[in-house]
Parts: C-alpha cells; structure tokens; sequence
C-alpha cells in the first residue's frame, strides 16, 4: 500500500503517517516513487494505535508496546492501570454532569447562591 492508501484507508494525514514512522511506531517497506509503500499489516498496528491514543497513553507509552519484532507486546497491569485511571475520570466526569444538569435546573435567583453549586465550586482545584 502506498502512503495515499493507508490516509485513505485511516484518515489519517501524509504527516502523521511520517510522524509515527519517524518515531519508530510504524515502518515503511520502502518507496515507489517518492511515495512510501506499507505493508497491509499498518492498519491494524495504526488501529491499535488509535485505541491506545484514544485510551490516554502516550506515543512513548505505545512506542514501548511493541516488542523489538513489532509485534505488540501488550502489559496487562499497564492496562488495567489506564483502566482505573479512566474510572477515575469517568468518575469525575460524572459528577460535573450532574452539578451541571443541577445548576441548570436550580430555583435559586443566581447559581451563586445555589449551595450545590457552592459546593462544586469549593471542590475545584486550581492549575
């Protein structure tokens, strides 16, 4: 596959397809032209990829997935730690929704003046 196949296939852009070959997550067979060539087996390293990104890990956290043979090498307690960290999130994520959703519908004259907002504020840390 050339490198126009693999955005096509991905959505992926020409310049992430290099990105991540120069950072050692993909590698091209060679070229055709002045057109990288990728085994079809790319795909299913960049979906893995994907998932990892969406999952919160960093390139330097999936670059060390792979084993030296590119294939990946998967730590399991890695994973189940990503996985609490996301309960963590979902966690907290939840709990803006429902403050949210409670200043939206609150009687108060002013959300200021709503002690479950109070409450919200005081929770949030500051950068």
């Amino acid at each position: 596959m050339d490198i126009a196949e693999v955005t096509a296939s991905t959505g992926l852009p020409p310049s992430t397809l290099r990105y991540y070959e120069q950072r050692g997550l993909i590698e091209s067979t060679g070229r055709s032209g002045l057109r990288r060539q990728f085994d079809p087996s790319v795909l299913q390293r960049l979906s893995l990829i994907a998932l990892w990104r969406h999952a919160g890990f960093s390139l330097d956290e999936i670059a060390g997935m792979f084993g030296p043979d590119g294939e990946p090498r998967i730590d399991r307690a890695q994973l189940a730690a990503k996985a609490d960290e996301l309960d963590a999130r979902i966690r907290e994520l939840s709990a803006l929704r429902d403050g949210l959703r409670h200043a939206a519908a609150c009687s108060a004259p002013s959300h200021l003046e709503c002690p479950t907002f109070q409450r919200a504020l005081a929770a949030q840390r500051l950068p």
